[in-house]
C-alpha cells in the first residue's frame, strides 16, 4: 500500500485550524489527525507523561478529580520558557510516533496532520504540502482571550511562546486568510484542495 499524500495544517494559536480541518473531514472525508487531542492523551491521568509533570509540579497541579489542571499548567509553562521546553520534551515524542503510526495506518490516498508547532518543533519532513491558516495580530489576540478566557498579557504571552504568524505564512505552501465569514474560510479551503487535486496530490 502506498503512502498517503500527507497535508499540514498549522498556524497561529486561535487562527482557525481545526474550523479548517472539521470542514475538510465533513466537505470531503479527509482523515484527520489533530496533534492537540494527542497531546491530551499523553497527559491523561494515569500516564507517563502525567505522573511526569505531577513529580515536577506537584499534587496542586491537579484538580480535584486527578485530572491535570491545564489553566494552571499554561500559566506556569507560558510564563518560564524553559518549563514549556521540559513539558514539550516530555509530550511531542510521543504525539510524533503517534501521527507517524496513523500515517502508516491510514488506506486513504490523502491524510491531514494538524499540527499547530510545525515551525517550531521541526516537522516539516513530516508532511509534504503546508497550510498555514492566518489571520491579523489584533483578531488573534481577541479570539484567544475570548475562547481561552484570557487576560491580554496571558494572550500574548502565549503568542510570544510560537513563531510570529508572518513567520509562517512565508514558510506556508498556501496561506488561508481567516479575517472575514465563515463562507470566505471555506471558499479559500475549497480551491486549495482543489488544487492539492489537480496537482495529483490527494484524492
Amino acid at each position: 500500500m502506498s503512502s498517503p499524500f500527507r497535508l499540514g495544517i498549522t498556524g497561529g494559536i486561535a487562527c482557525g485550524k481545526s474550523v479548517v480541518a472539521a470542514y475538510l473531514q465533513q466537505q470531503y472525508g479527509v482523515p484527520i489527525v489533530d496533534a492537540d487531542q494527542l497531546a491530551r492523551q499523553a497527559v491523561a491521568v494515569g500516564t507517563p507523561i502525567y505522573q511526569a509533570i505531577v513529580d515536577r509540579y506537584g499534587a496542586e497541579i491537579c484538580r480535584s478529580d486527578g485530572t491535570l489542571d491545564r489553566p494552571r499548567l499554561g500559566e506556569i509553562v507560558f510564563a518560564q520558557p524553559e518549563e514549556r521546553r521540559w513539558l514539550e520534551a516530555q509530550i511531542h515524542p510521543w504525539v510524533i510516533a503517534q501521527m507517524q503510526q496513523a500515517i502508516q495506518k491510514c488506506d486513504q490516498s490523502l491524510i491531514t496532520l494538524v499540527i499547530p508547532l510545525l515551525f517550531e518543533a521541526h516537522l516539516e519532513g513530516l508532511v509534504d504540502h503546508i497550510w498555514v491558516v492566518a489571520t491579523t495580530l489584533g483578531q488573534q489576540l481577541a479570539r484567544l482571550q475570548q475562547r481561552d478566557g484570557l487576560s491580554e498579557k496571558a494572550a500574548a504571552q502565549r503568542l510570544a511562546s510560537q513563531l510570529p504568524l508572518e513567520e509562517k505564512t512565508r514558510r506556508a505552501d498556501t496561506v488561508l486568510w481567516n479575517t472575514g465569514s465563515l463562507e470566505e474560510l471555506y471558499r479559500q479551503v475549497d480551491q486549495a484542495f482543489s488544487l492539492l487535486g489537480r496537482n495529483g496530490k490527494g484524492s
